[in-house]
C-alpha cells in the first residue's frame, strides 16, 4: 500500500545554485551552514524522484527525514524559514 504525500526535508552537502535547484521545483529551499535544505510535499513516486535527480547531479545526500504531521495546519516550521525559491 503506497503511503499518502508527506512532508520531507532533504539536507544536501554544499549550497546549491540557481540551476541546480532548478531540478527540484517542487521543493523549496533554504541555507543552512554550509549545506542546502530542501522541504517539500512529496509521494512515494516524488521522493524517490528528487532522489534519483540528486544523484544524476553528483550531489552529496546528508539526511533525508519525513516530518511528522502539522496539527495546527499544512505549513512546517521548516517552511517558514528563508526561501530561496521564488514563488
Amino acid at each position: 500500500m503506497d503511503p499518502g504525500p508527506a512532508e520531507y526535508t532533504i539536507c544536501i552537502n554544499g549550497q546549491l545554485g540557481p540551476a541546480t535547484l532548478s531540478a527540484f521545483p517542487a521543493m523549496h529551499s533554504r541555507e543552512h551552514g554550509t549545506h542546502t535544505v530542501l522541504t517539500g510535499r512529496l509521494d512515494q513516486s516524488a521522493l524517490y524522484g528528487v532522489l534519483a535527480a540528486a544523484e544524476a547531479l553528483g550531489l552529496e545526500l546528508l539526511e533525508v527525514h519525513k516530518l511528522a504531521p502539522d496539527p495546527e495546519g499544512p505549513v512546517s516550521s521548516a517552511d517558514q524559514v528563508h526561501d530561496h525559491n521564488p514563488g
